[in-house]
């Protein structure tokens, strides 16, 4: 019994247990104050937040924004465009007489200044030059016979007045016998008047003689010289159509290569009828398109950059075309120096037109903002990350930036992206 009794025993948890002393009052105290001032802290550091939220009615993540800061400084508006390169000269050769044309080269030849590419064979034309060769001959024969009648004719009549000027002698001496004669009273008066009559006679006749003479000599050299134009005035006519027949061989004007042959091989054509074109791969030039919005701002003259793989080139503005096609402002832009030397014809190069220089003037870089806002709206990124709504006004345009003209200062961060997931909202939440 005793055994079974020390077995069946179990052992208590009296050992175990520990004596708790009585709650303290004022800790309990401070540690709801400290809960509490834990609360207020939070409260306080949440409020902006809170507020943000509040007065924000879009919420945009940041990262899907794009933002600028407004600066000061120099906007050069300019316009960007693609270019052709072209020959800047390229003469067109045309036939300057109707006949049948004989090329002599091939397209895409090297040829030199004033070699013969080409020649006219105008039967027409040769049949004129003989012509008027012949007349001219026939002009000038008659001016020699008409030089020798009028020196014939001039003979005539200074043997005329010579004759006067021997009757008047002879009337001169009768008078002086008259006069003697009637000094000493052995002629009667009426002979002595007959005398001095005569003298009269004789004097107005050599008078008339020699001024007849004279007048006939000048009417003569006026004949004479009326021919002699009328010789000059063929001579002219035979010299031009020499001029169009040395003008039937075609000769390069410029040093280069032959383009495009325009007519076939003995063809017959017509009087300026295009014939080939010659293109000088020396010089070139760049044609460009310009968009119509910038029409009223091109001028000769203008500055201009042509962007050659990793080289710039400067060039300017040599020609604006009057007229607008397919809303666009053709134009020639010629390089103002050396230039590159590996341009080839109908090459594409970048080309970007200098409009107008702006010095010190407020500006930011361009974006989406200025179409989805039509420049008259930008939204303002505060330090609380939230986007103000602000009118603004907007200048001058580059490739890069946009002149600001009231509403916003330099230092200040816009968005620049596109505008129209803000709804027009006063203010957005820029959230991370």
């Amino acid at each position: 019994m005793g055994t079974r009794e020390r077995i069946l025993k179990i052992a208590d948890t009296s050992a175990q247990d520990v004596a708790l002393e009585p709650p303290n009052p004022r800790r309990k105290q401070l540690l709801v104050l400290g809960i509490g001032v834990a609360v207020f802290a939070s409260i306080l550091f949440a409020a902006p937040w809170v507020k943000r939220w509040a007065n924000a009615t879009v919420s945009i993540p940041y990262e899907r924004i794009r933002t600028a800061v407004v600066t000061r400084g120099d906007l050069v508006r300019d316009v960007s465009v693609q270019g052709r390169i072209v020959a800047a000269v390229s003469p067109t050769l045309y036939a300057t007489a109707s006949g049948s044309i004989t090329l002599r080269v091939e397209a895409g030849e090297q040829v030199t200044a004033g070699q013969v590419l080409a020649t006219v064979d105008s039967p027409e034309l040769k049949s004129e030059l003989r012509q008027a060769e012949s007349s001219l001959a026939q002009r000038k024969v008659e001016l020699e016979r008409q030089r020798i009648e009028s020196r014939q004719l001039a003979l005539d009549k200074r043997k005329s007045a010579d004759l006067a000027e021997v009757a008047l002698v002879a009337a001169k001496r009768e008078q002086r016998r008259a006069s003697d004669a009637n000094d000493r009273g052995v002629i009667a008066v009426i002979d002595y008047e007959k005398a001095q009559d005569d003298l009269r006679n004789a004097e107005l006749a050599y008078k008339h003689a020699i001024a007849d003479a004279d007048l006939f000599d000048e009417r003569l050299a006026f004949e004479l010289r009326a021919s002699e134009f009328e010789v000059s005035r063929q001579q002219l006519l035979v010299d031009e159509l020499r001029r169009q027949i040395d003008n039937l061989s075609i000769k390069s004007p410029v040093d280069g290569i032959v383009g495009d042959l325009l007519v076939a091989q003995k063809a017959a054509v017509s009087r300026d009828t295009p014939v080939m074109a010659v293109v000088d791969l020396t010089r070139f030039e760049i044609d460009a398109l310009i968009p119509e919005s910038y029409a009223d701002d091109l001028a000769i003259g203008m500055q201009a950059e042509v962007q050659v793989g990793s080289e710039r080139y400067s060039g300017q503005l040599v020609g604006v075309s009057p007229e607008i096609i397919n809303n666009q402002v053709a134009s020639r832009i010629r390089f103002t120096d050396d230039g590159p030397t590996n341009l080839r014809q109908n090459q594409r190069l970048t080309t970007r037109v200098l409009l107008a220089e702006f010095k010190d003037v407020l500006m930011v870089q361009r974006g989406q903002f200025l179409d989805s806002g039509a420049g008259r709206l930008a939204y303002v990124i505060n330090d609380d990350r939230t986007a103000e709504r602000r009118a603004i006004q907007t200048g001058a345009r580059s490739l890069g930036a946009v002149e600001i003209l009231s509403g916003l200062q330099a230092g200040e961060t816009i968005v620049i992206s596109s505008l129209d997931p803000f709804r027009g909202a006063e203010s957005v939440l820029l959230s991370d």
